[in-house]
């Protein structure tokens, strides 16, 4: 009864040390790496997938084009490194590896009109045969299921120094709160022709952020040169809005960018500006004020008012000073003229003395004459 007691032990405490081995290999599967690429389960890819809202629960949508340079703000952290390290790699490795082995989908870019469903998904050995991406046939690939690979030399990561997403201003009528999610990407290459000049800009396609985010949120960045603890991934990076972009186009009937509705540099900037401000103000009128509020706006006007009664004041005194000293100086100039004048007018007034005649005189001459 002992023995067989034992063995039941025995065979429990196996098989309870086989389904812990299997855990950890399977956890170890997981996290392994190939060719720079992290292996990421369905049940993480559901993790990290953001259910877009369906129309019915939306009672406002803006959607915003925006352009990210990579030499802006915090947005390097795109960027760096320029090539793979012990730090990881940079957002465009990280597209690019796993559009080629086939783990994510990318879609047409077709400047304003993008669809992104299975008529419009890209052919990937066509797209980087268009960039003249060089790459070889990879293991397990098939006609339907094409994988490639690339060197690290061959990926073109300086060259992107842009990208342009997709930004969803979204009020939900579930929660009745506004969210800004970003919805899809896209490497913009920046190529010289063989004759030098100003570069010139070449987007490759885009890719939905549900579809790279488990990705995404296994590489950590540098978002501070202050702090080199990199403590935000690039999933937090969009999933903040910690990006700095210029809008370059909404979604309107004729498809135009502000480039074109707005051709001068100054109206373009003050369009761009005009609906940042009201995107941003749109939440807020969208509610009723508390009295907290309330009581800072008025304090924060009654402040307005009394600097601008301030700067009236001022005006005045200074406007007064200026008649003042005007008067002063006319009035002395008066009394120079006047006194000038006198002067004159004495020199004129000023007659020549007249010798008088006597009789004594003139009898004298006349004896004088006769003698």
């Amino acid at each position: 009864m002992k023995t067989i007691r034992f063995i039941a032990a025995f065979l429990v405490v196996t098989l309870a040390m086989n389904a812990a081995a299997q855990v950890v290999k399977r956890t170890e599967a997981d996290k392994k790496k190939t060719d720079g690429r992290v292996q990421i389960t369905d049940r993480q890819q559901s993790f990290f997938e953001v259910k877009e809202a369906s129309d019915a629960d939306l009672q406002w949508l803006k959607v915003i084009y925006r352009s990210l340079d990579l030499t802006k703000g915090k947005n390097p952290a795109l960027y760096y490194p320029e090539e793979p390290n012990e730090d990881g790699m940079n957002l465009f490795y990280i597209i690019l590896r796993n559009l080629a082995a086939g783990d994510i989908p990318a879609y047409e870019y077709l400047d304003g009109k993008e669809i992104f469903d299975e008529e419009h998904k890209v052919n990937v050995g066509e797209e980087l045969d268009r960039f003249y991406i060089t790459h070889t046939q990879a293991k397990g690939s098939t006609e339907k299921n094409p994988k490639f690979e690339i060197d690290d030399s061959d990926v073109p990561s300086n060259q992107v120094l842009s990208y342009y997403i997709i930004e969803r201003w979204e009020f939900d009528t579930r929660s009745n709160q506004m969210k800004t999610r970003v919805e899809a990407i896209c490497p913009v290459l920046h190529r010289t022709d063989e004759f030098g000049g100003e570069a010139i800009k070449y987007p490759m396609f885009w890719v939905k952020l549900n579809d790279i985010r488990p990705y995404m949120a296994q590489q950590y960045v540098f978002t501070d040169d202050d702090n080199n603890l990199p403590r935000y991934s690039l999933d937090d990076f969009f999933k903040l809005n910690m990006y700095t972009g210029d809008i370059y186009k909404t979604k309107n009937l004729r498809n135009l960018s502000l480039m074109q509705q707005f051709p001068e540099d100054d109206a373009l900037k003050h369009a761009q500006d005009s609906i940042e401000q009201r995107l941003r103000a749109f939440n807020k009128d969208l509610w009723v004020p508390t009295r907290e509020e309330l009581q800072e706006r008025a304090k924060a006007k009654a402040e307005l008012e009394e600097g601008e009664e301030e700067e009236s004041t001022d005006e005045a005194t200074e406007v007064k000073a200026k008649k003042s000293t005007k008067r002063g100086a006319k009035a002395t100039d008066e009394k120079k003229t006047t006194k000038r004048g006198k002067k004159t007018t004495k020199i004129k007034e000023r007659k020549p003395k007249t010798v008088k005649s006597t009789s004594s005189s003139a009898v004298r001459s006349v004896r004088n004459r006769k003698r």
